[in-house]
């Protein structure tokens, strides 16, 4: 999701309609979507700050860069994996979750709750099909329910 070649600037994100696009691997563009839950954080954030650098996500240590809109006081691909490893440490999850763990666990929630596939993929911004196809396995607990509620072989 977050490619170094990204960077999500503040006046590309659109707070009314939950969404903001972004450039991933393969300079594929994309729109991500948010929950009201998170466009209302990130408003709050937008309030708090008083810079005026261009990227809606900065950096608060090292030096200031203000050249260029501020585009080097962006957070990093390699700072967001820092701060998810922080906090799944500060949470003690059983897990090492890290920005791919949450990636998958978009995905599969989205198949479980009944996203069809070709909607997943575009949001995850695969080029194949076959490539988010690896995400479904997790609903076979699903089908295995429905199979064993309703398939008239398991009837008594």
């Amino acid at each position: 999701m977050f490619q170094n070649s990204s960077i999500l600037i503040m006046n590309r994100f659109n707070i009314d309609r939950r969404e903001f696009g972004v450039i991933g691997k393969g300079g594929r563009a994309r729109v991500v979507f948010i929950s009201d839950r998170a466009a209302e954080w990130i408003q709050r954030y937008l309030q708090a700050r008083i810079d005026v650098f261009k990227p809606l996500f900065i950096r608060y240590s090292g030096s200031v860069h203000e050249d260029n809109g501020g585009a080097k006081m962006r957070l990093t691909a390699r700072s967001i994996e820092r701060i998810v490893k922080k906090y799944v440490q500060m949470a003690r999850l059983p897990v090492d979750a890290t920005v791919h763990t949450m990636r998958h666990s978009f995905a599969t929630d989205l198949l479980i709750n009944g996203a069809d596939l070709r909607s997943v993929q575009e949001m995850l911004g695969h080029k194949n099909i076959a490539t988010t196809q690896i995400y479904t396995h997790i609903t076979n607990k699903q089908l295995r329910d429905v199979h064993k509620a309703f398939h008239s072989g398991n009837k008594d």
